[in-house]
């Protein structure tokens, strides 16, 4: 019987490879990756809305622009620069100035913000706009 690994005082090679650690650390980077994606992922994109009483739906197809915290603004959930929102809502509104214009803003967000977008929509030739609110209970 021919042994295939290293005894004490011999000269023999070990010519096996234990793949456990490896398989272990494969599984753990696994894990890693399947809980941050969807960290990364534009769904994350998360907006506190303020309440109100007389909080109500925009009905229709409509566009939808969000204002975070920081000041990030999305159209649609595609991230818009600030130079870029004009052309991006005229683009949206090509199939008629009366589909409403939804927006979105952070609690937190400061209302210089909230206004620039809304006076960039109305520029861009938005006639319904609304901002979107939950139900307060």
């Amino acid at each position: 019987m021919k042994r295939w690994y290293l005894q004490r005082g011999g000269d023999q090679i070990i010519s096996t490879i234990n793949i456990t650690p490896l398989t272990d650390v494969m599984l753990v980077l696994l894990v890693i990756f399947m809980v941050t994606t969807p960290l990364m992922v534009m769904e994350s994109f998360k907006i506190k809305l303020p309440k109100a009483i007389s909080a109500g739906s925009e009905s229709g197809e409509g566009v939808t622009i969000a204002v975070a915290k920081d000041g990030t603004v999305t159209i649609d959930d595609q991230r818009v620069s600030r130079d870029d929102l004009f052309n991006r809502i005229k683009e949206r509104l090509a199939g008629g100035p009366e589909r409403p214009v939804v927006v979105k803003a952070d609690t937190d967000t400061l209302h210089g913000a909230v206004v620039e977008v809304l006076d960039t929509a109305k520029r861009a030739g938005a006639q319904r706009l609304s901002i979107a609110t939950v139900p307060e209970r």
